[in-house]
């Protein structure tokens, strides 16, 4: 997992916790929290900050992922401008995701596994698509297809269901509330 994901977590956790509990997770985690936005990581150090967190403060680690999800959305679309500037909406960003960003993301990193979107069908207001991914996040899955829809000032209604018992298989059904 590259080290931006690590490094805006610590920043989303202190601006959100405070620098103490931030600390308090590394120390309890046994983690140094040293990480570079360009380094690679292994996920689980990942889930085992985001599983300390929600001992720590009661919220449950599903929720912490969504809201980290949501948080992290704006601060990965400042490192792709280009990206943002083409795209009108939610669906049409999220299909650039798995056939733009993704396989950019293998050119530039060949050890990186991003997960895999398949699009199970699409129309102008429901999109239904399917999340693959040995990391099992797919909460923060969830939360940055919130964060992206609130970026294009979107209502999407969204269901998420798994597909299998550890949740690397998921699809999400989305559907466009036309107000």
């Amino acid at each position: 997992m590259k080290g931006i994901i690590f490094t805006e977590f610590l920043d989303i956790i202190e601006e959100s916790f405070g620098l103490d509990v931030c600390q308090q997770m590394l120390d309890e985690a046994a983690d140094t929290g040293s990480y570079t936005a360009v380094g690679s990581y292994d996920h689980r150090a990942l889930v085992k900050l985001i599983t300390t967190l929600s001992k720590l403060t009661g919220v449950k680690a599903e929720s912490l992922q969504e809201v980290y999800g949501e948080a992290v959305f704006v601060r990965l679309l400042e490192s792709l401008p280009a990206m943002a500037d083409r795209q009108q909406d939610t669906f049409s960003f999220i299909r650039k995701v798995e056939d733009h960003i993704h396989t950019e993301v293998k050119k530039l990193y060949p050890d990186a596994t991003p997960p895999q979107f398949e699009f199970i069908s699409e129309t102008e207001s429901h999109m239904v698509m399917d999340y693959k991914s040995a990391r099992c996040m797919s909460h923060v899955c969830l939360g940055l297809i919130k964060g992206c829809a609130k970026h294009f000032d979107q209502t999407v209604y969204i269901m998420m269901e798994p597909l299998n018992k550890k949740e690397s298989h998921v699809r999400f059904n989305l559907e466009l509330i036309v107000e």
